[in-house]
């Protein structure tokens, strides 16, 4: 027997990975319903490779009472209106937005970092997803953390456009088309041009000087990880469709080796090391697109501190970073909790 899953948001670029993800894993789904908002209502949406199509109900009308958990990636907005209907019903939502992130009610989980978290669902019956960004470099710091007790942690990220949606990777293909037969490549939803340029600024911006998206780093690897982690974020839309980057520098308050650090990743769940010291022996956010593991590479020790670590770190945020985190949280709900005869 297999669980009833809904997948809320299924038209979208996460709702659609949740789909293949579900497939490709062979979640045990008894039944898969998908709905979003009556904009896509009828629509036919891939349950990955299989060749099955599901037809996309709206939310409005959905009655989410006898359905085992549900899949959120419809935007804060939305969840506020329906998440806490779904729970209600018994039907235990596993959120994608920001909304539920830091409620101190609602776990906010990563299954390889801390699992144990999960127990805490019934309060709301609600699990949250951690930031794309977090999600990958705290399945990083993790096994370093426990073996020498991170002190502080730097970290510059380089984010692809599909972190903002259909409409960032749109706007990234629509300007590099436009400047090569010489059209204007004006911005709509980034603040300056993407293509063939960076922008330091994602999410809004803060008293301090930081942005949103930093300031989620900052308050959710804490949740997570460890409450004493200092950390200092600088978060960067790069013109490249899908896969995030981090640069990260750890100081630790014991003694870490850049060897002890890779035979540490080498052996850490979720992780792929690929860390040869030659042209070509790291991995680039295109090479990461499709895959469920967090890239490791360029491990080396920082000589300015006395235990300090740097890292590259690439991961597919629509997978780790999104929809493939939402369903490992969704089998270990299955594993602890709501285990099927």
């Amino acid at each position: 027997m297999g669980y009833r899953i809904v997948v809320a948001g299924a038209t979208g670029n996460v709702g659609r990975e949740m789909l293949n993800i579900l497939a490709e894993r062979e979640f045990p789904a008894d039944e898969i319903a998908c709905v979003a908002s009556s904009r896509s209502q009828g629509e036919m949406v891939d349950y990955g490779d299989t060749g099955r199509q599901i037809k996309v109900q709206n939310i409005e009308n959905f009655d989410p009472a006898g359905w085992d958990m549900a899949l959120f990636a419809i935007g804060s907005t939305a969840t506020a209106e329906y998440a806490p209907k779904f729970a209600a019903a018994g039907c235990t939502v596993i959120d994608n937005s920001s909304l539920y992130r830091m409620d101190p009610d609602v776990p906010l989980i990563v299954p390889e970092v801390n699992a144990d978290a999960i127990d805490g669902y019934k309060a709301r019956n609600i699990i949250a997803n951690p930031n794309c960004s977090t999600a990958q470099m705290v399945v990083a710091l993790k096994p370093l953390h426990d073996a020498a007790t991170i002190k502080r942690v730097v970290v510059a990220t380089y984010q692809s456009v599909s972190g903002a949606g259909k409409q960032g990777m749109d706007e990234l293909f629509e300007q590099s088309r436009n400047i090569f037969v010489g059209d204007p490549a004006e911005p709509k939803l980034f603040t300056k041009q993407i293509a063939f340029n960076v922008i330091p600024h994602i999410d809004s911006f803060l008293d301090d000087g930081s942005t949103k998206e930093e300031w989620k780093m900052v308050v959710e690897t804490k949740k997570i990880l460890d409450p004493k982690i200092k950390i200092s974020a600088t978060c960067v839309r790069v013109p490249v469709f899908v896969g995030h980057s981090e640069a990260i520098n750890i100081e630790f308050e014991n003694e870490m080796s850049a060897e002890e650090a890779q035979n540490l990743l080498r052996e850490a769940p979720g992780i792929m090391l690929i860390d040869k010291r030659e042209d070509g022996g790291y991995i680039t956010p295109i090479e990461c697109v499709g895959e469920f593991a967090t890239f490791i590479s360029r491990v080396r020790e920082d000589p300015t501190v006395e235990n300090g670590i740097s890292l590259w770190c690439v991961s597919d945020n629509l997978r780790k970073g999104a929809a493939l985190n939402a369903v490992q949280i969704a089998e270990l709900l299955g594993r602890r909790h709501l285990k099927k005869d």
